[in-house]
């Protein structure tokens, strides 16, 4: 299982991104992906899943403000972040469950700074 993500960086608050997970080694199409994100100091939280059937959660803190959806043909689950705020400042991963096993990509920084 591979999950690598991109799209992170240096973005001003209320400014906007899009991350980008692209996915191999399982039947992407069949399973739930999301995000987690861990700032500095803090522990990895939950950000957003979708699944199979493209239903949606979110943490409270981003509802309204962030969009996750996926595109099978392509194999990549993305997350558009707008309205970011400092406390976003972190490392997002993409992460599934496969097999009863945690998978977790190698990360990207986003960083909401002025």
């Amino acid at each position: 299982v591979q999950l690598q993500a991109s799209g992170g960086g240096l973005v001003q608050p209320g400014g906007s991104l899009r991350l980008s997970c692209a996915v191999a080694g399982f039947n992407f199409k069949l399973n739930t992906v999301g995000w987690c994100r861990q700032a500095p100091g803090g522990q990895r939280e939950f950000v957003a899943n979708i699944t199979s059937g493209r239903s949606t959660n979110y943490e409270d803190s981003v509802k309204g403000r962030f969009t996750i959806s996926r595109d099978n043909v392509k194999r990549t689950v993305y997350l558009q972040m707008n309205n970011l705020e400092p406390e976003d400042t972190a490392v997002y991963y993409c992460t599934t469950v496969y097999r009863s096993r945690d998978y977790w990509g190698q990360g990207t920084q986003v960083t909401v700074s002025s």
